[in-house]
């Protein structure tokens, strides 16, 4: 349940004509940094699924420290209040919260577009149909397979694929657009043409082919999940054969993994240039895996507004621009193409944050890739499950 950079250009459209002339007034900027264009909301870390590659933070959050209805209320304003066009509902997975219908109500109120991304499985048409009229904009809904007995054993979940498909049918007679993400890594890339036929038959008016990238959950997983170069080869082959067959009526957006990359790409668009992450308990990210980054003092919507973690918190401007850069990214001609890449990477293959990212060919540390890339030749050994209070060794 990841959100990609390049994706939801729809969404990005219709937020900007439904709020006129007030984003003209919020897009100015203040003190050079540009407002951000999308929230993301992680309502919950509470998960029916067990995903051994999920980005939430391998010491997840109970309910108990969550935020009340009233205090995300108040985060959806103030996104709104800085100029951010979407909130995307993220979790774990948000619809374990009751008061989902109330927030997304809430977010429409305050002139934001919605987008649900969920796992579907704890979804009915009832539920769907209570969304739909709260003002639900856009559902998005992962898959780990078309095969149910593997897909099940990736989600952790008996009769999860099933159960997907059924609520996906749900989403389109609600007459809400749909996108399929189809999170692909070694244990399930042999299926990708067959994942991608059933997305199109699933009604999907977008695709994302996303790999998994390398940290949380996904890093403690890395041999059993990462791919081979021959594997993305074919991958890469069969999403570009998709975009032909299917160009004009689906959108195919394709994330590969860094692995195999000479190049970095601008992870969520660079550090604190576009997007923003609210966790359950009200810490504010600059991208959804920062948690991964230890020694971080995170503000808090709880102690602080989001204007000030957005335009002032040392967090937010500690990777912020070009300034902060080490050689050889300060002189680098793509500095502002790929904003140094992704710090959450860097750390966890460097254990500096502040470090060019491996993903690079100029990178002193990019040899790391290619041990990495062997230790995954190896027998996949079993997944270790995203549980709460499961933290990997």
């Amino acid at each position: 349940m990841l959100l990609h950079v390049g994706a939801h250009s729809h969404i990005r459209k219709s937020a900007e004509t439904r709020r006129g002339k007030k984003l003209q007034m919020n897009m100015e900027t203040v003190n050079n940094v540009e407002p951000p264009l999308a929230l993301l909301a992680e309502l919950t870390h509470r998960c029916p699924l067990q995903c051994p590659y999920c980005s939430n933070p391998t010491h997840l959050s109970g309910a108990s420290g969550e935020l009340t209805t009233a205090e995300w209320q108040d985060v959806l304003t103030q996104a709104s209040d800085i100029g951010a066009l979407q909130v995307h509902f993220s979790g774990g997975e948000p619809t374990a919260r009751q008061d989902l219908p109330n927030l997304v109500r809430h977010a429409v109120s305050v002139g934001l577009y919605t987008n649900l991304i969920t796992s579907a499985v704890t979804l009915d048409q009832k539920r769907i149909d209570v969304l739909v009229e709260a003002g639900l904009d856009h559902v998005q809904i992962s898959f780990q397979d078309v095969d149910d007995v593997n897909g099940d054993r990736i989600a952790g979940m008996a009769g999860a694929q099933k159960k997907k498909r059924e609520v996906a049918a749900m989403v389109r007679r609600a007459g809400l657009p749909l996108t399929v993400n189809l999170v692909v890594h070694r244990q399930n890339l042999a299926n990708l043409s067959a994942m991608l036929e059933m997305a199109v038959g699933l009604g999907a008016a977008r695709i994302e082919v996303a790999h998994v990238q390398y940290y949380g959950w996904a890093l403690a997983n890395r041999d059993a999940l990462l791919p081979s170069r021959d594997q993305l080869d074919r991958a890469t082959e069969e999403v570009d054969a998709a975009r032909a067959r299917l160009a004009g009526a689906v959108v195919i957006d394709y994330v590969v993994p860094d692995y195999y990359a000479r190049l970095p790409k601008a992870c969520m668009g660079g550090w604190g240039r576009r997007f923003l992450t609210v966790t359950p308990r009200g810490l504010v990210l600059p991208c959804h895996a920062a948690e991964s980054l230890p020694g971080f003092d995170f503000p808090s919507v709880r102690t602080g507004t989001l204007a000030e973690a957005w335009r002032a918190s040392d967090v937010f401007n500690r990777f912020r621009g070009t300034d902060w850069m080490p050689a050889p990214c300060s002189g680098c001609d793509r500095r502002e193409l790929d904003w140094g890449g992704c710090r959450c990477q860097a750390f966890a293959l460097t254990g500096n944050a502040a470090a060019t990212d491996p993903a690079c060919g100029r990178s002193p540390d990019h040899a790391l890739l290619d041990i990495a890339v062997q230790d995954a030749r190896a027998e996949p050994r079993a997944f270790i499950y995203r549980r709460i209070g499961g933290v990997p060794a």
